[in-house]
Order: structure tokens, then sequence, then C-alpha cells
């Protein structure tokens, strides 16, 4: 285990959170549940048919772990009123009609949507934390936070990240042995606004759950200005005007931009393309362009470079909600109950 992950379990420990997982169908989580309430990272709600999740894990000890089956369980009311109540006036665009005609039809629809059910949870106070996506696809996962937990004060858009956690040894260009990269997974083609809200994110990821101070750097093929591509896709300016935005927002954080990548690691770049920036040369949260980018970087660094990947991480909700890759092990889901219950605090 990464000294990185050792100290996020470490935290989690200390803080005694409790998490959502609606996804007591698949083994993987409900091994994963078990395990996380043995090392004490969280309390844990597993939401499923108790006796179908007992018979279909025989060999898997989940006392500790609170099962609750939302079809017998004495709050499903209250959560469908609040269901109804949160989207009253909303169209399904499909019918034209409203999407929930009256409580009994929210009821029904949660009890079909078990992650809808587990953001309802996480809205009413009785859980401080959502993990889902073992078996479900990121939109089935993000959609219910974005209806009912919405985004946090300041921010309005959800976005994505990962801790990129460097192999053994030495790098002089990373010398914390961490770093954020953002966004990934989530947002295809941000305008200037939400990458000034991913940037912002993303230095609460590296402050609250990587442990290390932030230093952002706003990336893109220019370093102050050396390019500009203003006739075919303006992102140049695109970096500028987010540089500009996020740091007028959080005047306190120390961000800049915009770098390319070698200006914003390298101390004798950095010094030579930007001489009067203090995060020129020894950046540690990195803000792509676009996903492009920023799924090609942190898969380069991860193949080519040894990095370890912890994410993607969600971030920009009011309450903390995580997405699962669909080929996660039970260690993978583990690893994000841990950094759930941090991002709770």
């Amino acid at each position: 285990m990464s000294k990185v992950l050792e100290n996020i379990k470490k935290q989690a420990i200390a803080m005694n959170k409790c998490i959502v997982l609606p996804e007591g169908e698949d083994s993987r989580v409900v091994v994963a549940a078990a395990q996380a309430v043995k090392e004490k990272l969280a309390r844990v709600v597993l939401l499923g048919n108790p006796n179908e999740i007992a018979k279909n894990n025989p060999t898997v000890d989940l006392s500790g772990v609170t099962v609750i089956d939302p079809v017998t369980y004495e709050k499903t009311e209250v959560y469908a009123e609040m269901l109804f109540k949160a989207r009253a006036g909303k169209i399904n665009k499909k019918t034209g009609l409203p999407e929930y005609a009256d409580v009994d039809a929210a009821k029904k629809s949660i009890l079909k949507d078990y992650t809808m059910y587990a953001a309802l949870m996480l809205k009413a106070g009785d859980v401080d934390g959502l993990v889902s996506g073992a078996c479900h696809s990121t939109a089935n996962t993000l959609r219910p936070g974005l209806q009912v937990i919405k985004t946090a004060p300041g921010i309005n858009t959800v976005s994505s990240s990962f801790i990129m956690v460097a192999p053994e040894g030495e790098n002089k260009y990373n010398p914390d042995g961490v770093a954020v990269f953002a966004d990934c997974a989530i947002n295809i083609e941000p305008d200037a606004q939400q990458i000034a809200d991913i940037a912002i994110s993303s230095a609460e990821t590296a402050k609250n759950i990587a442990g290390i101070e932030p230093r952002v750097a706003m990336l893109s093929f220019s370093t102050k200005g050396s390019g500009n591509d203003d006739k075919f896709f303006k992102s140049v300016p695109k970096m500028q005007e987010a540089t500009a935005i996020a740091k007028a927002a959080a005047p306190d954080l120390k961000l800049d931009g915009e770098f390319q990548f070698d200006a914003a690691v390298a101390p004798e770049v950095g010094k030579l393309k930007a001489p009067d920036s203090s995060v020129a040369g020894n950046a540690n949260v990195f803000i792509f362009p676009n996903i492009n980018a920023g799924n090609i970087g942190y898969k380069i660094a991860q193949r080519f470079g040894g990095y370890m990947a912890l994410g993607p991480i969600c971030q920009g909700f009011a309450k903390p909600i995580n997405d699962l890759s669909r080929g996660c092990n039970s260690d993978d889901v583990i690893a994000v109950i841990a950094i759930t219950a941090l991002q709770a605090q």
C-alpha cells in the first residue's frame, strides 16, 4: 500500500463517517463493505435484500455492516416525498409530463433506482457520503447527485480528478511524491468558468485528500502567451480567462497559468518562461484544457511513469458522491470509501 493511501485510511478511521453503498447486488461491493468496517474506515450502509445478499455471499462476514432493504425500510416514504418535492415542476422530456405525478410515483422510482435512494439518504443527512458505479454507469451515479444533492456553494461544475502517486524513488520534478490531475473523466470540453471551478475543486482535493499544499498550474501548449490558436480553437485564451476567473474567486490560492507542462514542473524552465510566477516550476495540481488532454496525460503518467492513479474522485457536489469504475475490484472500492469519508469532513 502506498504511503498516500495509508494516510488517507488513517484519516478516514479518525473521522468515523457513514458511507452508503447502493449496489448490494455486486459481490465486490459486499466484500468491500465488510472489509471497510473491519478496518474501521467508515460505518457502512449497504442497500439490498439482506437474504439475497447473504445467499449470494455466503463466506462474507457482514457483522457491523448495516444492511437496509429499501422495500421495507421505515424511511422510504420520507425519501419518496423528498424526491417528489425536489423535482416538483420538472418535466420529463420524453413524455412532456411531470417527472413524478405524485409521491407514490416517486416511491416506485426509487425502489427501482437504489443510487437515487442513496442520494436521498445523503440529502437527508442519514449518511455522510455515497459510493456507486461498480455495476452502473457514470451517468447513473452522477445524475441523482445533480438532481438532489446539487453543487457546493460557489461551484457550478461537478468534475473529477485523479490523485497520482509517484513510484518509489526520488523525482526531482515531483518532490511531494503525489500530484493531482483534472479533469480527466467527466467534462469533455469545459469552458473557462468550468475550468476555473475545476481548478478550485482540485485544490481542495489536493489539500484535503492528497495531503499536499496545492500549487495549481493551468495547462496549455502555450506559456504566458507564447502560443496562439485564436484563429481555430481559442484554447489558449480559454485557459487565460479561466486563470483570471479562478484567481478572482480564490485570491489566496497559489494558482497561475497558462503553462506548458515543462514550465509548470521544471524549475529551470519555469524561471526562464515565467520568472515572476510562484507556481511555475513547482506545480503539483495540473488542470488540463479538456478531457482529451487530461485522460491522455494521466494514462501516460500511469503507464510510462509508473504512477498509481487513485480515482476518478468526484468534486463539486455539496456532499460527497464518488463513481467507481465498472472494472473495479474490492480493494478499489475500499480505497474510494476512505476517500469519500475524507471528503465528508
